[in-house]
């Protein structure tokens, strides 16, 4: 009876600790080997994409230029949907970032702030156009300057291939 006790206490204790594993949720987490795995899936990539971007950063800073000037585009568009005019050349595209007190203007504005180009220039914008109906608007480019060719040309709104 003794040793039948013993046992007995002994299956309840062990019973216990085993039900005590097992409330117990596992810690799940990365393995070293699927983290490097993705470090060097990354590298990979980086090594593949980066010297593309790197060899070419004045494309891409052209690329940017037209993407900020469509961007600049659609908030005209817009402009002139609740005003029902284009900001004048003296207005600029900073009528665009602060309510300048004309009727029908969104207060929320259309852009958060005056882009610069990718050069750190003003985007030059004149209304009514010279080349567009409506308005003109360009980046002198790399130069900073009218006119230029390759890297310094000009990019113009009314002559965007994007």
């Amino acid at each position: 009876m003794i040793r039948k006790k013993k046992q007995h206490r002994r299956l309840r204790v062990d019973h216990a600790l085993r039900r005590r594993t097992v409330r117990h949720r596992p810690f799940w987490a990365f393995t070293l080997i699927e983290l490097m795995i993705v470090v060097v899936i990354l590298g990979l990539l980086a090594t593949i994409i980066v010297p593309r971007i790197l060899n070419r950063p004045e494309q891409v800073r052209r690329m940017k230029a037209k993407v900020d000037i469509r961007s600049i585009e659609s908030a005209l568009a817009l402009f002139k949907t609740d005003t029902g005019r284009f900001p004048t050349t003296s207005e600029g595209i900073r009528v665009l970032v602060s309510d300048p007190g004309i009727k029908g203007y969104n207060s929320d504005c259309y852009l958060d702030k005056v882009p610069l180009d990718p050069w750190g220039n003003k985007y030059i914008y004149i209304s009514p156009g010279l080349h567009k109906k409506d308005y003109d608007l360009k980046s002198y480019g790399k130069d900073g300057e009218d006119g230029g060719t390759e890297d310094d040309a000009d990019i113009e709104s009314w002559n965007l291939d994007v």
